[in-house]
């Protein structure tokens, strides 16, 4: 039998406590995004009613479409981009989303810059950065960042943190590590790192936000996938 939605975020709750103990940080500095991509109405307001507020997305078409008649409802959710962002999507993004977790290149920067000017929303931005050098995902090289802060600096843009998705099939503790050392390095608070699968090894090394799908809502719909 499937779990209520209201024990399942006590789980996941409860999983990042004891992680953040275990590495003696502060509970409070930790934000669990309920990554709600592909999952309806229903299955966000089930934990809108529990009293979550923070949320992920990685399409700026389906974010349009479902969170302003949500929050009609509640006007306190945060709402998170941490999917690949075109740059044509830039005004969309810029004008729905309180975060964006996927700055990766001069291109998006230049399109993010001229957005949030233009409509005064100087929303936070983390830096997503390729930490397992794989062609098939976003992200920056590791010699980049530097590069991209800079500019990013003199465009306006305000970047909290850094991001990462580590390869699926390798150990992910070590490259936690490197982004913990990366963030600190570049004098970066803020690491956006962790999923269902790792989230707890994420927290104890060092992620202020991760990003949780399944452990909350369960499994997709075969459709879905």
């Amino acid at each position: 039998m499937t779990e209520s939605p209201r024990k399942m975020l006590i789980d996941v709750q409860d999983n990042i406590t004891l992680a953040a103990k275990r590495a003696q940080r502060a509970i409070n500095d930790i934000n669990l995004i309920a990554v709600s991509k592909t999952r309806n109405s229903d299955a966000i307001l089930s934990l809108l009613e529990q009293g979550h507020r923070s949320f992920g997305e990685n399409r700026v078409q389906e974010a349009i479409e479902k969170w302003p008649a949500l929050r009609s409802q509640y006007d306190d959710i945060e709402l998170h981009y941490i999917g690949q962002l075109q740059s044509n999507k830039a005004a969309e993004a810029v004008a729905i989303f309180d975060v964006i977790h996927s700055l990766d290149r001069i291109s998006l920067l230049k399109a993010l810059a001229k957005e949030m000017k233009q409509a005064q929303r100087y929303i936070p931005c983390f830096l997503q950065v390729n930490i397992g050098d794989e062609e098939q995902k976003g992200g920056c090289a590791l010699q980049d960042i530097a590069t991209l802060l800079e500019a990013a600096v003199h465009a306006n843009i305000p970047i909290i943190g850094l991001m990462c998705i580590p390869p699926a099939d390798r150990e992910v503790a070590p490259f936690f590590a490197l982004m913990a050392k990366l963030a600190k390095d570049h004098k970066l608070t803020k690491l956006s790192m962790g999923m269902s699968s790792d989230y707890e090894i994420a927290v104890t090394l060092g992620a202020t936000h991760v990003r949780v799908g399944t452990a909350l809502f369960g499994m997709r719909a075969q459709k879905d996938k």
